[in-house]
Parts: C-alpha cells; structure tokens; sequence
C-alpha cells in the first residue's frame, strides 16, 4: 500500500516537519500541491498548536501531519549544566555575557494531554513522532482523533517494536537525514545505517507502508526509495531554501554555499544527535561530547551565543540542520518542489 491509498493523497511525498524553519505555510503548501504537508508542533505550546490548526482549516483542505517528539523529559542537573556553561565560558566572554544572567532556551516538550486535547478539538489526518511513541494512553487518544499515527525508526529493531504498537506507517530514518535522530531502543549510533540499506530491510521486517528519509533530494532518490519498496518518500532538505519556510539568513547563506556539503552529527545544541552543517562551534568543541546537558536542556546555554552571532551574520553558533545531501535545495515555491520529487515515482 502507498501513502497516496492510506490518505487519499495525489503524490507519494511527505514534507518532513523542521521545527524552528517552518510553520503552517509550507506544510499548507506541499499539501495543496498533492503530497502531505507537516506541522513540526515539537516546540509549540497548546495555544499556539490550535492557533495554528485552525489558521490551517481557513486556508486551506487537505490532508496535515502534525508531529511531536515523545522523549522522556530529564529532570534538571545544576552540576552539569554548570560545567557545561564553563566549557562555554569563553564564548560568553567574546561576546560579553555574562553566564549568570543566561536565560533558559527553546522549550521542546513531549507530547502531553494538553497537546492531545488541542488534537481532540481539531484532529489531523496524520499524527506522527519522534523518538519512539508516547504512553499508551495517549496513543490512545491520538487513535480517538481517527488520525493514522506514523512514527521514525532508525534500525530494524525499532521498525518492528513500531509494529506491534500498531503504528499505521513506519519512517525509515537512513544516517543521512538533516535534524534530530529518532532512535529511541538503542544510543549506539554504530547500529544505523544509510537510507538505502536500511529501506530494504525494514520493508522486508514489517507489513505496514514504509516511508523513506533521508538523503531523498531530487526524483531520481525517489525512484530508487521506491524501486527498494518505499510505500512513500519524507523529505526535508530539499525544501529549506523555498519561500514558505522560515528559514534564518545565515542557515540559508550555509546551504548556498560550499559550506552546506559538509554535514555532521552533534549533539552541541540540543542534547541529542541531530545532523547540521559544520560551523565554528563544532570544530572547536568536537561535534559529540560526553559531558553536554541531556536533551532538550542544552540548548539554553548555547541559544544567547546564537543569538548574538546571528546578529551579526553568523551562523557560528546555529544549528543548521541540513541532510548530507544538499543539491535539491532551490529557491522556489514548495509546490514546485514537491512536484518535481514526485516525478520520480
């Protein structure tokens, strides 16, 4: 079955959700051209998700994803976020901050019943997640909604655990996928693989639709993710650069140039390895490190140095999430981007 069945869609692709480069725009327009568009809601409150439904249901019909991380949220550590801001010391130093006054950064809450009330209110044809699945009570009421529940997974391992929750699609998350992993069995970043070898063998371990992501930037990714078994492909990349996005200046200065080829994963800004283009802060630090703050608490010690770098025009201290392939990036209307990605199916 294609996801084109599943959802009564015109074209195979999904747009993955990019929290912090998007909003409800792009994710109206990929929909409005035949695929499915996605609202990231990782970073949204409940007020600002139903403010975001229901500008959706003005502007426009169509099938909408709206996706959440479900990760288990750390309780607070005071040595280790203090160790951590003193290895960022002398950063805060360069550009005259003063580390006690640090506020906290962009909050990233798991999925909650807050959350699943604005769903309850205005249900989604999609609900997907990250880093696994929320409670079963919640999942629940996700079902309730009559939403299909897709979710990530970056082994074969978790493409079956998936399964037997029931999950109506499973997204193969191959290495080469911009933004956060979403492993959620196992740490070992060893144990994943490239999309392409990975595709086969999941497709081959579980009976629901397979969605492909990662590395998928042009019509010919996509004919190759479907010749593997690809029920549908998820792509994010290719769409940073479009109008409808909001992408931050110096992200975009990043993948128009020679910079953008070089993508690693580092766990500097969140807490969790997420793939972005190479900047100063990760050849200087050493893109992974043992003794960064858990997910998603990291990221207040990282976001001031950020801010203030962007402000004059740098993207030193950004997480520019971008995949390994960068070529599919154009400045042109989502629309004509979805539609150029499907001619490969």
């Amino acid at each position: 079955m294609t996801i084109q069945d599943l959802l009564g869609i015109t074209l195979p692709i999904v747009q993955a959700p990019m929290a912090g480069v998007q909003g409800a725009s792009l994710a109206l327009a990929v929909t409005q051209a035949g695929g499915l568009g996605s609202l990231p809601a990782a970073t949204l409150t409940p007020e600002a998700l139903r403010r975001d439904l229901h500008a959706m249901r003005e502007r426009g019909s169509g099938p909408i994803n709206v996706n959440f991380f479900c990760h288990a949220q750390p309780g607070a550590d005071a040595e280790r976020e203090a160790a951590w801001r003193a290895v960022l010391a002398p950063y805060y130093a360069e550009f005259g901050l003063d580390p006690a006054a640090l506020v906290a950064g962009p909050a990233r809450a798991p999925f909650n019943h807050d959350l699943a009330d604005v769903l309850a209110e205005l249900p989604p044809a999609v609900v997907s997640f990250h880093f696994g699945l929320p409670s079963s009570e919640l999942l629940e009421r996700v079902r309730a909604t009559g939403a299909k529940v897709f979710s990530s997974a970056t082994t074969v391992e978790e493409a079956r655990w998936l399964q037997a929750q029931g999950v109506d699609a499973i997204i193969a998350q191959g290495l080469e996928a911009g933004g956060h992993r979403g492993h959620f069995l196992s740490d070992d970043l060893d144990a994943q693989s490239g999309t392409f070898a990975l595709l086969p063998r999941i497709v081959h371990a579980v009976r629901v639709p397979v969605i492909a992501a990662g590395g998928i930037a042009d019509a010919a990714g996509v004919a190759a993710a479907k010749a593997l078994g690809a029920a549908g492909v998820q792509v994010g990349t290719a769409y940073l650069l479009c109008p409808e996005t909001t992408t931050s200046p110096v992200h975009r200065l990043a993948l128009s140039t020679d910079a953008g080829e070089s993508t690693v994963l580092t766990n500097l800004f969140t807490g969790r390895p997420a793939r972005g283009i190479r900047n100063r802060l990760m050849r200087e630090l050493g893109a992974m490190r043992d003794d960064v703050p858990a997910f998603p608490l990291a990221a207040g010690a990282v976001s001031p140095l950020r801010a203030k770098a962007e402000a004059a025009g740098s993207g030193d201290f950004s997480p520019l999430w971008a995949g390994q392939n960068t070529t599919g990036c154009r400045a042109v209307p989502a629309a004509e981007v979805t539609k150029e990605l499907a001619r490969g199916w």
